[in-house]
């Protein structure tokens, strides 16, 4: 039995969703309302899959999928979400996302594209798959070499500092996210300005979000 947790800000919507699950011989084994949270309960509850919302308070679904999928690759991380803008759709997939589906997905439809992940497939909305296609072609000569050296320079702690850094957060919060000492986020801090060879936070910010390795935080309306 797949064992799903879903992160939602909306908490109407999670619980019809998890009715929705739970009628179709799903186990929903927790849920979150941020990003944070989804990392806190990936951690605790190691679940198959995470449906993941896009746009959320403190921490958004692209950040929670990368931090996720750092120290839990085994996770599979599927957005469901109202926004079918190319760019949340493509940074998904870069982030580590096994699928992308619309919220407007009819419930049949919805769980036949969920189940496809059993069967090593990607889960994607009807008339997404041609334009994640269209453009990685398009850019497949170009994904940042030098995002894709930097990060092989990074450990998976590190990389999880850089993400949650790079969404504007202060050296506190990232600290009590990643259960650390504020200290030791900043010793992170100073080997990832090391080994991305550059001089402070602020380049390495601007490098993150150059890179398409991270997305503006984004507050929940």
């Amino acid at each position: 039995m797949m064992r799903v947790l879903l992160v939602d800000d909306h908490a109407l919507f999670l619980e019809g969703l998890q009715n929705l699950l739970a009628a179709r011989g799903v186990a929903v084994v927790g849920t979150a309302a941020d990003g944070l949270e989804a990392l806190a309960q990936a951690r605790a509850l190691r679940p198959d899959v995470i449906l993941m919302d896009v746009r959320m308070p403190r921490c958004d679904g692209l950040a929670a999928t990368r931090l996720i999928k750092a120290e839990l690759p085994e996770i599979q991380v599927v957005m469901l979400t109202t926004s079918a803008e190319d760019e949340d759709l493509f940074n998904a997939i870069r982030s580590g996302a096994s699928g992308y589906l619309l919220k407007d997905l009819r419930a049949d439809a919805f769980l036949e594209l969920l189940a496809g992940l059993a069967r090593g497939e990607a889960p994607l909305s009807p008339g997404l798959a041609g334009r994640v296609l269209a453009e990685f072609a398009r850019q497949a000569p170009a994904l940042q070499p030098a995002a894709e050296e930097g990060l092989r320079g990074l450990n998976p702690r590190q990389v999880e500092v850089l993400t949650l850094v790079a969404q504007g957060m202060p050296y506190k919060d990232v600290a009590a996210a990643l259960s650390l000492s504020e200290r030791t986020i900043k010793y992170h801090m100073g080997e990832i300005v090391r080994a991305l060879h550059l001089k402070n936070r602020a380049e390495v910010v601007a490098w993150a979000a150059r890179s398409g390795l991270a997305s503006p935080l984004r507050i929940a309306e």
